[in-house]
């Protein structure tokens, strides 16, 4: 039993996005705008240069996936040079993050869906929760019937969420060409507007790097993508290439129907742009945003999941979560992974901490880079069918401690307190799963009952399928 490279170049590139166009575009220009102090210009090339940003880290750790093509393939390289606590806190961010953002997606989806029912009016709390309980299980069964299905899921709406960007762009791009006096002023004066400072800068990438987190898919599904040292950079440089082109031109146009203030004051700017253009088919609109988000969250359980299935190989969780079901997927880490986010969306309503998701990625990612070189030095014979530009690596670090210590120095608040104290935790853990392991015999019996009852089987270990591991 193992996972089965059964992803394309087509569905991967589906995959990625059904990743990346997620809520970022429609919750994210908000926080972008205010943080650039209503500077258009400043905003938009905030948004152009974190694309740009995104392909140079994207294409750092598309050399790990191609070096150790394996499911998780970030943890699985931070084990090897880093030493398995570091992998294990990369672990721990990881799960907040996505059961949270699991959560959160879904919490969107239904009250999308929901408040077409309510309109004028907000829609009942209990009624949004259960509904948002059965779009997450709902997801999670699909997950659990196997990575093509998702592949196939995803690419369906992929082609729905494509439609709805290029509906948004193409009309700003025409009401600018017809060129109405209110549409092409607010382009006016942008030059005059107020620049903002280095930490607002900083803040503003922080929430715009949000719409670009999905591309890390690619790395966590590398096992299961057919011929991966290939496939994942190139699909990452068009790709991303691509999101960043679209993500400008739905931006221009939101700029085009809405105002500043208005953009700033709304909590889903792609909803008030479509009530503001077609307010006459609410229903309608509502059903394509929560077909939009929600490959987003199917996407979100298989990245999770898989991270689970690697860490569990790897001796940090326990054994079941890397047993495999007939459809060849994790189906107790996918499990597990919508448990946690049944408790985020019954526990509260999530407001989206987006800065603070960014903010654990680009710790990561520091990680990342540092692990990347150390193998440079230390193996610089091991077969890389994939070698990313050195100067990338330098590049990605130096962006990643800018943006980490900027808003510490500048404006240093408690909140930061709160994310030390969350990593130390996280250490903590390790030492806890560590000593647990050593006293992990009478958990035996109770992995025995649960791979009866799930009738899942144990998986091959991933090092016997790495080609620079195991050469000819």
């Amino acid at each position: 039993m193992q996972l089965l490279r059964a992803l394309g170049f087509f569905h991967v590139n589906m995959l990625l996005l059904s990743a990346t166009l997620g809520t970022g575009i429609f919750v994210t220009p908000k926080g972008a705008l205010k943080y650039s102090s209503l500077n258009i210009p400043v905003f938009l090339s905030i948004w152009a240069g974190c694309g740009m940003l995104a392909i140079m880290n994207a294409l750092c750790l598309a050399e790990m996936a191609a070096t150790y093509p394996v499911s998780g393939a970030s943890y699985y390289f931070l084990r090897r040079t880093l030493g398995s606590s570091v992998a294990f806190l990369s672990v721990w961010i990881k799960l907040f993050s996505h059961f949270s953002g699991i959560g959160s997606l879904c919490l969107l989806i239904a009250s999308s869906l929901i408040q077409c029912f309510y309109y004028g009016c907000p829609a009942p709390e209990l009624a949004t929760k259960c509904l948002a309980l059965a779009v997450l299980w709902s997801v999670g069964i699909l997950n659990a019937r196997g990575i093509k299905t998702v592949a196939w899921f995803n690419t369906i709406s992929s082609f729905i969420k494509l439609s709805v960007l290029c509906l948004i762009s193409l009309t700003g791009i025409v009401l600018l060409v017809i060129g109405k006096k209110e549409n092409v002023s607010r382009f006016e004066n942008a030059l005059d507007a107020e620049l903002p400072n280095v930490s607002q800068i900083a803040d503003a990438i922080l929430q715009v790097y949000y719409s670009y987190l999905g591309s890390s898919i690619l790395i966590i599904l590398a096992g299961e993508i057919k011929r991966p040292t290939e496939t994942i950079p190139k699909t990452l440089i068009y790709g991303l290439c691509f999101v960043t082109v679209l993500y400008l031109l739905t931006n221009i146009s939101y700029l085009t129907v809405l105002t500043s203030t208005e953009i700033i004051s709304s909590d889903s700017v792609g909803v008030t742009w479509m009530n503001r253009v077609f307010p006459s088919i609410q229903w309608i609109i509502s059903l394509l945003i929560s077909a939009v988000l929600l490959d987003s969250a199917s996407c979100g359980i298989a990245s999770a999941s898989r991270v689970f299935y690697s860490a569990s190989q790897g001796g940090q969780l326990p054994l079941i979560y890397s047993m495999l079901n007939d459809h060849h997927s994790p189906v107790i880490a996918v499990i597990q992974i919508v448990i946690l986010s049944s408790v985020a969306i019954i526990s509260s309503n999530i407001i989206y901490l987006v800065k603070y998701v960014s903010l654990g990625a680009w710790c990561l990612n520091v990680l990342h880079m540092i692990a990347l070189l150390k193998l440079r030095y230390q193996n610089p014979d091991l077969p890389r069918p994939y070698k990313v530009w050195l100067p990338f690596i330098f590049g990605s670090i130096a962006s990643s401690l800018f943006l980490i210590f900027t808003p510490v120095i500048q404006s240093p608040s408690v909140q930061h307190v709160y994310q030390v104290v969350f990593l130390f935790c996280g250490l903590l853990c390790y030492w806890f799963q560590a000593n647990l392991n050593r006293h992990a015999v009478c958990f035996d019996t109770i992995t025995c009952y649960c791979q009866l009852l799930f009738n899942v089987s144990p998986s091959e270990d991933q090092e016997k399928l790495i080609p620079s591991l195991n050469p000819a």
